[in-house]
């Protein structure tokens, strides 16, 4: 792995931990002796990098610091194809779009050997077997999770019956078949799971809930550890 290389992989291992990781594990991560993760991390101290920390105690690297122009390879260049294309077939309208922005900002910057790549990734997803059936803005969904904030809905389940409740929204599940807003329903005091192709309104109230949406999103994920079966509600 030639040195430059070397540095940028050790900036994204550094990334990865919100705590001080040790000299040694980095060394054994990166597959380098300890004398020369030690001269790399200087090394990257005197460009600039937020790097604290010390031998014997641990490296972090401090938010805010940017790295060099983007570098991929093949393997994460495929990986974000792929990401890009399950988004460009099964995301509503608003996403999708997004997502084709932010692949256009990437492509720009990159280096025209990895620009093919790009293009020319072979990595596919399936079709979409259904047509979108949303008569809700799946935007206002997306607002309410990002700002931790109630929503409004009325909702019509397998059975026909009509219901209005208020929930707390910590999750957008995006299925092959269907999409599900995942909350804290204050009518049923549990989480439940919304088929947004049922929602008949949704209103973005500015009440914020009272738990984090981490919090609930791991309180979801303990009680409902398949997420492949999603039920209705």
């Amino acid at each position: 792995m030639a040195r430059s290389e070397r540095l940028l992989t050790l900036l994204q291992v550094l990334r990865r931990y919100n705590r001080p990781v040790s000299g040694a594990r980095l060394a054994e991560e990166l597959g380098i002796s300890i004398r020369t993760l030690y001269r790399d991390i200087a090394s990257l101290q005197a460009q600039g990098a937020s790097i604290e920390g010390e031998p014997g105690v641990g490296y972090i690297l401090r938010a805010g610091f940017m790295l060099p122009p983007l570098m991929f390879s093949q393997a994460e260049l495929e990986a974000l194809m792929l990401g890009f294309r399950f988004v460009a077939k099964f995301a509503d309208e608003p996403m999708m779009k997004a997502g084709s922005d932010a692949l256009a900002k990437i492509a720009a910057v990159l280096p025209a050997s990895l620009k093919d790549e790009l293009e020319s990734d072979a990595l596919l997803v399936g079709p979409r077997t259904v047509k979108d059936a949303e008569t809700v803005d799946l935007k206002v969904a997306r607002a309410a999770i990002r700002n931790e904030q109630k929503l409004r809905l009325a909702y019509v389940d397998a059975t026909g019956n009509h219901s209005d409740r208020t929930i707390w929204p910590f999750a957008l599940g995006y299925f092959q078949k269907v999409r599900i807003l995942v909350g804290w329903c204050e009518k049923q005091q549990d989480f439940r799971h919304f088929r947004t192709d049922r929602l008949t309104v949704l209103t973005h109230l500015e009440e914020r809930y009272p738990k984090r949406r981490a919090t609930m999103l791991r309180e979801w994920r303990a009680t409902h550890t398949d997420i492949r079966y999603v039920p209705d509600s």
